[in-house]
């Protein structure tokens, strides 16, 4: 069989990239480039803000065909104190509105729950994510791919590290982890992508969840009886209190794995990158550090751009009951969106927010949310993004933005990233 290294380079991933472009192009939320400096006002006057992040942008919120989203009142949760209190009360602050809203393509999962069946689920799913498994992914699959991408473009001189590099990484990593033939990847990721716009093409989203549905039953059918090393085995043996998952559970989780892992971690690389290339001096810190055989100035860059650009700038959640936050009253039942870009960006943690610097004091961001639903595949996601910064600036001597092209930005309302960033390189 052919190494995963060698497949990749030589692999067709067009249809995949072709099919996410156009995708962009079709969502007016995904140009948004105008975001923090309105939350940034809004959060000036009062940390809590009784509209959606879409309207503090000055934004339609496209998810207003979700009658959840039309029949309830929505706030803003946008210090970092408030949006902390948000994941960490679940009492008040309930996961459950998850099971009215992405629960109709991605079924029930640990997203939507809370209390002890969160608790019970989690760690029966985390069992399948020891510290041992991960270490085996990072090195049969994380490196391999991240290598092999770069070998298609480092004779050339030149390359779009969105296009070319951090959308096509993760999706790889996925589905190598879960086992898929590697022939099936384009359409496997093509799904799993397209279930996200539940919110406003629930005709395309369903169809992907029926299709994600059946492919990945057989797949866990053909597993059960003759289980591997891979991500769909290990959730099948893994058993807690007791408790074994169902075909069902399993399905869930697959489904989210590659919008709630892969894209986030595409996004926060990408936005790692730009950061890094647009401040050619932090950069040269990363790249001194890498070659003297360290990797400590790469992480503290991975989470200072966790903390500038997180991928997913809020979560939601809903009221159990009548609370009060930052003296704003919040009724029961209401949608309380937990944003997590305007709380890594609030002057009272973090001095000059907006500026992009490896050099800061570590304050806990929360890109990775907090308390019970603190992300679940965060050492991977690192460990992704320590690989690709690495390995780039290891293979890609001269590494720097494309002086020839506008200088990129990150763009979006609900994930964000830049686009493309296109860059000139010494070619090997």
């Amino acid at each position: 069989m052919t190494d995963l290294r060698t497949w990749i380079r030589e692999a067709d991933d067009r249809a995949y990239s072709e099919h996410l472009a156009k995708a962009e192009e079709a969502s007016p939320r995904a140009q948004v480039a105008e975001f923090h400096r309105p939350i940034a006002e809004a959060r000036a006057r009062c940390p809590v803000q009784p509209h959606s992040q879409s309207t503090l942008v000055g934004f339609e919120d496209y998810r207003k065909a979700m009658s959840v989203f039309s029949e309830r009142p929505v706030f803003a949760l946008i210090g970092h104190g408030e949006t902390k209190r948000g994941f960490m009360d679940t009492e008040v602050f309930s996961s459950s509105i998850h099971n009215e809203t992405i629960a109709q393509v991605w079924g029930e999962t640990l997203l939507g729950m809370d209390g002890e069946q969160h608790r019970k689920y989690r760690n029966t799913i985390a069992s399948a994510f020891r510290k041992s498994v991960l270490d085996r992914w990072e090195r049969d699959a994380v490196v391999p791919i991240v290598e092999g991408l770069i070998d298609r473009f480092a004779g050339r001189g030149r390359a779009d590290l969105i296009g070319e590099f951090t959308l096509l990484f993760p999706v790889y990593v996925v589905a190598e982890m879960l086992g898929l033939p590697r022939a099936d990847v384009p359409k496997f990721t093509s799904w799993a992508a397209d279930t996200i716009t539940i919110f406003f093409d629930p005709r395309t989203a369903l169809a992907a969840s029926a299709a994600l549905q059946t492919y990945l039953d057989a797949a866990i059918s053909e597993r059960r009886a003759a289980p591997g090393d891979d991500l769909i085995s290990l959730l099948i043996e893994a058993e807690i209190e007791g408790q074994r998952l169902t075909n069902q559970e399993i399905v869930n989780f697959c489904r989210i794995l590659l919008p709630a892992g892969a894209e986030t971690t595409a996004r926060s690389t990408g936005s790692l990158l730009l950061g890094l290339l647009s401040h050619p001096e932090q950069l040269e810190m990363v790249r001194a550090d890498v070659a003297a055989g360290s990797t400590e100035v790469a992480e503290r860059a991975i989470e200072e751009a966790l903390r500038w650009e997180p991928p997913l700038t809020s979560v939601n959640r809903i009221t159990t009951q009548e609370t009060e936050v930052a003296g704003v009253p919040i009724p029961a039942g209401a949608i309380v969106e937990c944003n997590m870009s305007g709380a890594n960006r609030d002057p009272a943690v973090w001095p000059d927010p907006d500026r992009f610097d490896i050099t800061r004091p570590s304050a806990q961001h929360l890109a990775f949310a907090a308390g019970p639903h603190h992300c679940l595949g965060v050492h991977l996601a690192r460990a992704e993004s320590r690989v690709a910064l690495t390995t780039l600036l290891r293979r890609l001597p001269g590494l720097r933005l494309d002086p020839d092209v506008p200088r990129p930005e990150a763009l979006g309302l609900g994930f964000r990233s830049p686009r493309t960033l296109p860059v000139i390189f010494e070619a090997s």
